[in-house]
């Protein structure tokens, strides 16, 4: 996962809305969004799965619990480490401790992990953590965006995806899952003034620089986009808009349910 925007506790109707992307190299072997639950586990749990490591990039729980991750971007870090980084969602996913009590007790294992920044959130409280900075905060009300810096890095997809959701949320137009996801569609790239310096050669800088992205010659871009509406009452809707190699649109999965308390 590489772009997501968030917004959390600002609208009276909704306690969380995002918009996301994930981008990958297209050979990854991935199971599409959908309810599914492991042995011995107990609640099901709404997302997509990577099937070379097992773990998730976002996903959440029928009792509320919501996680989502994102790699990274640091060139001169080259180290392999054990652990993927899609167990630090999937765990907390599958049992109850509190999103405080999670985000506190990864401290211990920050060196297992290349870099990631996680966000997982309940019913009370929504945090974020980042291994390499050792980050462990919770989250406010407010508009947010990450992807492979820091929480609201001045990178332009994060910049101008700010914007574009809360021009959303304060339109009169009413919330979907569809608009949401037509927010990263965005391929527009930064110009060379605007482009964050994260070790990379400037060509590639340019390319990663769009919301959507499309990079062929690397056999990598935007596979899926997600959104997510979680009502104050406690209502999801969860949609999921996948592509191939070539950008085009295929599957695309859309669930509303009632969150258990």
């Amino acid at each position: 996962m590489c772009l997501i925007l968030f917004a959390h506790q600002v609208h009276p109707n909704y306690r969380l809305v995002l918009a996301a992307n994930r981008d990958e190299l297209f050979a990854r072997p991935t199971q599409q969004a959908s309810f599914w639950r492991d042995e011995n586990q107990s609640t099901e749990i709404l997302a997509g799965r990577d099937l070379l490591a097992g773990g998730t990039w976002l996903g959440l729980s029928r009792s509320g619990r919501f996680a989502a991750v994102t790699n990274i971007r640091d060139p001169s870090r080259t180290e392999k480490k054990l652990k993927s980084r899609g167990e630090l969602t999937l765990n907390f996913l599958k049992h109850n401790e509190s999103a405080k009590d999670y985000a506190e007790s990864l401290a211990e294992q920050f060196d297992q992990f290349a870099g990631y920044n996680l966000l997982i959130g309940d019913e009370s409280a929504l945090y974020y953590v980042n291994n390499f900075e050792k980050i462990i905060k919770p989250l406010g009300p407010g508009y947010y965006g990450l992807s492979n810096g820091v929480l609201n890095s001045a990178w332009p997809k994060i910049t101008n995806g700010k914007i574009a959701l809360e021009e959303l949320l304060e339109s009169d137009t009413q919330l979907t899952t569809d608009a949401l996801i037509n927010i990263m569609t965005s391929k527009v790239q930064a110009s060379d003034a605007q482009l964050p310096d994260t070790g990379l050669p400037i060509e590639l800088e340019r390319t990663l620089s769009s919301m959507f992205i499309e990079n062929p010659e690397r056999q990598y871009g935007t596979l899926c986009s997600t959104a997510l509406i979680i009502s104050v009452n406690d209502e999801t809707r969860f949609s999921e808009q996948n592509y191939n190699s070539l950008s085009l649109r295929t599957q695309g999965h859309f669930y509303e349910f009632k969150n258990i308390l």
